[in-house]
């Protein structure tokens, strides 16, 4: 997939986008502690988005073509958005596909099978679930815990960027759902490679914690595989 406006790829647009809104960070004295217990040279703060409504706009129509590419809208009833940062985009999704939005609490208020979930949530609902990022999918494993609880089945998961460099698959085994991603870490270098816009020492910094990322976290004070 591509951008007819720009010409780049789908994932070179959405990496631009958010070099542009300044969402890509690195550090040079210490890496970022995740916390999930991972170490990284970069981190990603997608939560800026929200102030620039061009490339916001441009970011819910991408992540809905690329829904549609696959074939994956069809038969959904309710789109969910994660707390706190994917509330605004599940809510621009929603309107678009003019669906029910529902969000998911990180922790429950109250008791009962949708303690998590704000809205109307019925049992046997099919719920697209949107946030603006992954690293290693615990906050999404809950997430969909939640909304299992309250009788949904969660089939597909939307997120804005995904680290696509630690293990996801075990927190999220249990509800396998298909993973839809603008870009990763790998697209953001394939960027700052093609447009000389980092620091040779960040993108070396940046290749070598994606050329092994378990022992590049191991080595800098976070846990390994």
């Amino acid at each position: 997939m591509s951008d007819n406006r720009t010409g780049l790829t789908l994932q070179a647009s959405v990496s631009q986008a958010l070099l542009d809104a300044g969402c890509v960070r690195f550090r040079s004295d210490e890496p970022f502690r995740l916390p999930s217990g991972w170490a990284s040279p970069v981190y990603i703060d997608c939560r800026r988005l929200i102030s620039y409504p061009s490339l916001r706009r441009s970011l819910v129509r991408q992540g809905l073509a690329l829904l549609r590419d696959r074939d994956r809208l069809r038969g959904i009833d309710v789109i969910a958005g994660a707390e706190a940062s994917g509330i605004a985009f599940a809510a621009w999704i929603a309107e678009l596909v003019d669906l029910p939005m529902v969000y998911v609490r990180k922790e429950a208020r109250g008791a009962g099978p949708t303690a998590q979930v704000v809205g109307d949530i019925r049992p046997g609902d099919r719920v697209l679930l949107v946030d603006d990022m992954m690293a290693a999918g615990r906050s999404k494993a809950a997430f969909c815990e939640a909304l299992s609880a309250a009788g949904a089945t969660v089939p597909d998961l939307l997120v804005l960027f995904d680290y696509g460099t630690f293990p996801t698959e075990a927190a999220l085994s249990r509800w396998q759902p298909a993973i839809h991603a603008l870009a990763t870490w790998r697209d953001v270098m394939h960027r700052l490679e093609a447009t000389g816009a980092a620091p040779a020492l960040q993108l070396s910094e940046l290749r070598a914690f994606l050329g092994d990322p378990s022992r590049w976290s191991g080595t800098h004070g976070g846990i390994a595989s």
